[in-house]
């Protein structure tokens, strides 16, 4: 039934956080994070990916239905959601769910007090898919929970941040805050945090934790948005551009206008989710909104089969198909729906499910090939769909549909049928023919955001054959998808083959030769091999039970087939649950943390909230790009190169629409008299800011683009066309081979390359055996932080200058920028409070930002600010070295190895970076083992790429890897036991002076065999290695595996500058050349300064931990700053704050004593109050320096893996 329109609202209301708004124009291509970055107070909505791929700007979206007068709430990525569609709903944010001020929420509360926050930049987007966890749970009809708790489930709990990612804070904690509101919540199971102590009870552990109120619900759609909007008649906003039909005849209607119009261009939308992987760099001229098309927006089911309109969304659809499985179907037809459902589940993940159309995503597989799991599924069933092309109405099968040409901006996806006759058993077949029906899908995650590598679906009718007693195949249907083809596809030719045959190995082995030439990825696709080989393994899992399958069988086949539960076939008496259950990985598993603390030093040690993280989980923790944007700002996007050797003749923007939006174009002529095309600095060399004539590789900074809004920005860098010239050049170098055969490299400092132990030539001698030029070859790594590069630059007078930056070494950005704009370092000033994830990626590769920036803001007077676009910034990154590895390795019969050669490859782009250090690095951690003798050869490859820089533990990942790699060729060799190779090969204390030039202590503090040996036991090592030989020898197809690994650790602490002042009031400001990465930096900072001012033993002084407050980084306020790197900037930070405290100690102790003897006690508070006005400096800075001992020493560690549980013990 359409719906006639009755009325049309001219304007955009609706609310944030109980705000109202109301907007009369509107760009219909903003989103909601756009509006509620630019346009509110609320800034805990973060761009991360900007593709829904990450949950960083996850809301809760709110809907109120006037007939049933109910709220639906669910949670959905502000980044992909237009403005234009949340006309009459509600927005909550973290900060409308509390706040330092009013008080926190309890999620904020447990995500603080779970330890599940580190840099917390992806933390608001956590607590509100929490939220819409919470508020839906209390929703159900489910008996009230004990209090503290929610009707939230632990399942519930753990997949309730399925999308969010984090790349610093780990899992654990962040799973524990969830499941501690579940209401079945088993609190030994929850990890270390700050509410309980240990020998708690159960009960005492529940009534610690920050109290949740079920009754004191957040309002998420208030009262006065209802009235606003208490007509039955549809919600609908329209503008010029904005168009909401309400029915077919309307929308066709509009799109016969639209076709009338030369030119002009058109986007159908329903959630916009799409744009997440097909980005548009083009405007649109005209919106239309399919949501309010009744026949678009329902599930129907009549007597032919279930209709999902196309403009249903995944979840609604997910909710609908289970709701089906509740009806009158055959048992079979039931299993079908059931696992379609659960396959749907998998996709992408809940807040992009919720807006997510069904129809979108068949369309964007029909379009755009878009590797869609939806079309796979359905083709397996024989699903129909609805398409309009003017008035013109089809019925046709999905796989014609996928088929034919793209649409065009004519035809509209109306729905998608999955008939009942499909899912039915033949009754031709006769009474014992079963329906078997899997789905399959293999992605980098199992859940969540992660596009399919493969996805399968397989549909048959089976029968006991009467005279062979195998099985027979009645009918087949088998779908393939994403594999590297176009679209899903029937594979038509096993459909053929295999129907009306008998089913035996030989049948299945034909088939899969026949799969072998179906399923075929298109050239240039990723991984080709290993997705056909998914292809094939899903049909022999799929059909070899079957081949071994007995006719009485049947008898106990109730409720569909799950192909791997008939592996063992002899146990097949399973019920109709366990039969028909969907196939969901699984999550998290049970595990304890165990933690050993001393109040010696208190509070250093005591697992406390981290500084900051309540704020960060509530969103009012400030990142750059959170600061206001001054008046008159401009906003800056980077030109780059996209040839590896080329001359650069010009720039322009090639984009008509955008011309009164751009204010410049920057490049290395802008470069003021006396000041420096340089980007950035190491001791090792300068990066130039801009690439001069020739551009050396892809990805280098050609220019940099302003215009007044980010958007605009970067929609001019994406128009820009870059005229190169490559005549008279040399070839680039592309590889680490061409490197050497140019000898291209990068020098080394000899103080800096590792020396060569022992006598390569004896040890291969002394072998039994060798492996002799074995290779691998190890890829690059993007950082992925949550936050992308950014910066503020603010002119400020006298020629000085203002950069807020998100860098981890502050000092040496404050000395580029400088050195670019040709002024003393005194006119620059460069803070940093925050830095939303870092990784090394935030250190030399941040100078040039904040430089273009300030470059920029120098010669336009005017504030200059970016966000570096994420597609940009990965670009640029660099990244982890890429390194080629060949070895050489001798070794006894019982596994101790005499002699390891290494041949190393390091490919380090253009520039020197940090690359020079890789050796060193490479071999700190590979000398871990006693190699015997160890020689190598490491070249840093000077190639035409961009340069490569720090990455969590650059060349330790790699060192770690090889040593590995070596360790398990080896005992593979010999048939051992590679844990036993491992022991064998670890260092004895004479060994290790050997490999380790540093100081390694006296041998009682080389702990790794006492940590290897207790490891071993704590983890029960040796019988778990029988369990898992006994499973293996009785399972076929799955086998299991466990690992213990050792680490060494060299480590080096830098020089660290620390100040502490202490107010009038007793309270106290640090601050350290250390950054917040994430780390707890400021915390341990927080804890020393407690503990240290706690020696002057006065009343009070023990509890000062809340009186201390570290400050943001100002590199005019506390200058040699350094690097925030290596592990150890949080250890000299205190260090470097002790000796603060100790002086402040050392000249308040006289007027202590003084005071003590006049009046018996003194507080802390009258002891600094009198120290003020007795004029004692209560101000003290210094730098540490560490000693020689004490600058290099060695860390050991060890962990034992088993599939997903993890064993850890260090020292």
């Amino acid at each position: 039934m359409e719906v006639e329109r009755e009325t049309t609202r001219n304007s955009l209301v609706f609310a944030v956080n109980g705000q109202r708004f109301e907007l009369s124009t509107v760009d219909p291509s903003t989103t909601l994070l756009e509006f509620l970055r630019l346009h509110t107070r609320f800034k805990s909505v973060k761009l991360g990916c900007g593709e829904g791929g990450c949950g960083s700007c996850v809301v809760l979206l709110s809907k109120y239905d006037p007939m049933l007068d109910l709220v639906e709430d669910f949670a959905v990525s502000s980044c992909l959601t237009l403005l234009c569609s949340v006309n009459g709903c509600s927005i909550t944010t973290t900060e409308g769910l509390g706040n330092s001020k009013d008080g926190f929420h309890p999620i904020h509360q447990r995500f603080a007090g779970f330890h599940a926050s580190q840099c917390g930049f992806c933390t608001p987007g956590m607590c509100m898919s929490l939220f819409s966890a919470l508020v839906n749970a209390e929703k159900a009809s489910r008996p009230d929970p004990a209090p503290g708790l929610s009707k939230l489930t632990v399942s519930e709990a753990e997949k309730a941040t399925l999308g969010n990612l984090c790349r610093c804070t780990g899992y654990r904690p962040i799973a524990d805050a969830c499941k501690s509101f579940a209401c079945d919540v088993d609190v030994e199971d929850l990890g270390i945090n700050s509410f309980w102590r240990k020998g708690d009870t159960k009960e005492v552990k529940i009534s610690r934790l920050s109290l949740y109120g079920r009754n004191d619900d957040i309002c998420t759609f208030p009262k006065f948005l209802k009235k606003e909007f208490n007509s039955t008649v549809l919600l609908n906003y329209r503008s010029n551009s904005w168009h909401a039909p309400v029915s077919v005849k309307e929308l066709q209607k509009l799109l016969e206008i639209h076709d009338a119009k030369d030119g002009s261009r058109i986007k159908l939308v329903v959630g916009n989710t799409g744009t997440s992987y097909y980005k548009e760099l083009e405007h649109y001229d005209q919106y239309i909104d399919l949501r309010y098309i009744p026949h678009l927006s329902i599930t129907r089911r009549d007597q032919t089969g279930i209709e999902i309109g196309a403009a249903v969304t995944i979840s609604k659809a997910i909710e609908a198909l289970k709701d089906e499985c509740k009806g009158e179907f055959y048992s079979e037809g039931e299993m079908v729906i059931k696992k379609i459902a659960g396959h749907l589940e998998k996709l992408a993940s809940g807040f992009v499910r919720n807006t997510a159309s069904v129809g979108g995503n068949l369309v964007l597989a029909q379009k755009h090939s878009f590797p869609s799991d939806i079309s796979t599924v359905l083709l397996a069933v024989d699903s129909t769909v609805n398409v309009i092309t003017g008035s013109r109405n089809e019925m046709m099968s999905l796989e014609e549909f996928l088929e034919r040409p793209p649409l065009d901006c004519r035809s509209v996806l109306l729905s998608a049928k999955i008939p009942y006759k499909a899912l039915k058993k033949t009754l031709s077949s006769g009474s014992n023919t079963k329906l078997l029906f899997e789905t399959y899908r293999a992605a980098p995650r199992p859940l969540g955001n992660a596009l399919p590598y493969i996805n399968a679906a397989f549909l048959v009718e089976v029968s006991p054959c009467k005279t062979s007693g195998g099985i027979v195949l009645h009918t087949c249907q088998l779908a393939f998808g994403a594999y590297g083809t176009k679209h899903a596809i029937r594979a038509r030719k096993i459909e053929v083959f295999l129907t009306g045959k008998v089913l035996t190995i030989g049948v299945l082995y034909e088939a899969i030769k026949l799969l072998g030439t179906t399923v075929v990825p298109e050239d240039g696709t990723s991984r080709s091999a290993y997705r056909s080989s998914l292809a094939i393994g899903y049909l022999f899992e799929f059909f070899s039970p079957l081949t071994e399958a007995r006719p009485e069988m049947f008898s106990n086949w109730l409720y569909g087939f799950n192909s791997s539960l008939l592996f063992k076939y002899s146990t097949m008496k399973q019920n109709k649950d366990q039969l028909g259950r969907v196939k969901v990985p699984t999550l998290l598993l049970s595990a304890k943390q165990v933690m050993e603390l001393s109040n010696e030093y208190h509070p250093v040690g005591q697992p406390i909230i981290k500084s900051g993280a309540a704020i960060q989980a509530s969103g009012e923790a400030v990142y750059v790009d959170d600061i206001p944007s001054p008046t008159n700002c401009l906003h800056g996007a980077f030109i780059y190169s996209t040839k590896p050797l080329a001359r650069v003749i010009g720039i322009r923007i090639n984009s008509k629409s955008l011309r009164n939006e751009v204010a410049a174009v920057i490049s290395v002529k802008d470069i003021p008299e006396g000041g420096q095309n340089i980007g950035s600095k190491t001791i090792f060399g300068t990066e130039p800011l801009f690439a001069a004539e020739v551009t050396q590789c892809p990805g280098e900074r050609i220019a940099f683009v302003v215009a007044d809004t980010q958007k605009h920005a970067d929609m001019a860098a994406n128009f820009s066309v870059v005229d190169y010239d490559m005549e008279n050049l040399e070839s680039p170098i592309l590889s680490v081979e061409e490197a050497v055969e140019r000898s291209s490299f990068f020098e080394v400092p000899p103080f800096l390359f590792p020396k060569q132990v022992g006598d390569i030539s004896k040890g291969m001698a002394e072998a039994d055996q060798r492996i002799l030029s074995s290779e691998m070859n190890l890829g690059s790594q993007y950082y992925f932080y949550m936050e992308t590069q950014t910066a503020l630059a603010v002119p400020d007078e006298d020629n000085c200058m203002v950069v807020y930056s998100s860098i981890q070494c502050p000092e040496y950005g404050h000395a580029v920028i400088a050195r670019c704009l040709g002024v003393p370092e005194h006119n620059v000033r460069m803070i940093t409070r925050r830095v939303g994830g870092g990784f090394g990626g935030k250190a030399i590769k941040a100078m040039p930002v904040a430089t273009a920036c300030a470059l920029t803001a120098h010669k336009l007077r005017r504030p200059v600010r970016i966000y570096v676009n994420r597609k940009t910034d990965m670009v640029m990154a660099g990244g982890r070295h890429p390194m080629k590895i060949t070895y050489s390795v001798g070794f006894k019969s019982n596994g101790k190895i005499t002699a390891l050669e290494l041949k190393i490859l390091i490919n380090a782009g253009i520039f020197p970076d940090i690359s020079p250090i890789m050796p060193r690095n490479i071999l700190g951690v590979l000398k871990k083992y006693d190699w015997g003798a160890l020689s190598f050869d490491i070249k840093v490859c000077k190639t035409n790429q961009i340069s490569r820089s720090a990455m969590r533990g650059p060349g330790e990942v790699q060192g770690s890897f090889i040593a590995e790699a070596v360790i398990e060729q080896v005992a593979s060799t010999l048939s051992m036991e590679v844990d036993s190779v491992r022991k064998i090969n670890l260092h004895t204390y004479d060994s290790l002076s050997l490999f380790y030039e540093s100081d390694i202590g006296l041998p009682a503090d080389y702990t790794l065999p006492s940590i290897w040996d207790k490891l071993g036991t704590t983890s029960s090592y040796n019988l778990r290695i029988r369990m898992i030989g006994e499973f293996n020898k009785s399972n076929k197809w799955r086998k299991r595996g466990i690992s213990r690994v050792p680490i060494v650790h060299e480590v080096m602490v830098r020089p660290t500058p620390g100040k502490v002042s202490i107010l009038s009031d007793g309270s106290i400001v640090v601050e350290v050349g250390g950054i917040d990465l994430g780390q707890g930096l400021w915390t341990k900072v927080k804890q020393m300064a407690a503990f240290a001012l706690s020696l002057i033993q006065c009343d009070g002084a023990r509890d000062l931990l809340e009186k201390v407050r570290v400050v943001q980084s100002d590199s005019l306020s506390l200058v040699q700053g350094g690097f925030t790197a290596g592990s150890t900037t949080s250890e000299a930070s205190c260090e470097a704050v002790r000796l603060c405290c100790n002086i402040l100690v050392e000249r308040l102790t006289p007027l202590k004593d003084r005071l003590q003897e006049q009046m018996g006690s003194v507080e802390w508070k009258m002891l600094i109050s009198q120290a003020y006005v007795q004029a004692v400096n209560l101000q003290a800075s210094t730098l540490y320096v560490p000693n020689f001992t004490s600058m290099e020493y060695l860390n050991y560690g060890a962990a034992v893996s088993e599939d997903f549980h993890i064993y850890k013990q260090g020292g």
